[in-house]
């Protein structure tokens, strides 16, 4: 997959929760919503169609498993999931857990004030949260090898 690197914006705003097959799964460090990100661990890619066909299709596997579990663990009424990248150009997959009782419901995440920092204790609680739906597929932050 060549030598993954993670974009200084995505590594700076939020938390590694762990590693998929294809991709690093993170937090967005903003607890008005449940938000997390996909990022394939593939080195130069922008956009979808520049990963291998099988990687495409990997992507959509993870980035739905991911979504359907979400939204069972978080209670959402909606997921919004989505690859934007007009300002962090590296390929992620924004999966934003929804309820009518959001900080933005019903308009987008992007943009709707300064986000507020998880707490250790909120971050431990998600990821303690994450460790029962996600049992065969993620590899947990602490596991992965130091980069």
């Amino acid at each position: 997959m060549g030598q993954f690197e993670l974009d200084h914006r995505l590594a700076k705003d939020c938390i590694v929760i762990g590693d998929f097959p294809l991709s690093r799964m993170l937090l967005m460090n903003d607890a008005r919503y449940p938000w997390f990100i996909l990022v394939p661990r593939v080195k130069g890619i922008e956009e979808i169609f520049q990963l291998r066909q099988s990687d495409q299709g990997r992507l959509l596997k993870e980035t739905s498993y991911v979504a359907e579990k979400l939204k069972d663990v978080f209670a959402a009424e909606k997921m919004n999931v989505g690859a934007l990248g007009n300002i962090v150009r590296q390929l992620h997959m924004h999966i934003v857990v929804r309820k009518k009782e959001d900080y933005a419901w019903p308009g987008p995440v992007w943009g709707q004030g300064a986000a507020m920092a998880y707490t250790d204790a909120q971050i431990k609680e998600i990821r303690d949260r994450l460790a029962t739906v996600f049992t065969t597929w993620l590899v947990a932050a602490d596991s992965l090898p130091q980069e």
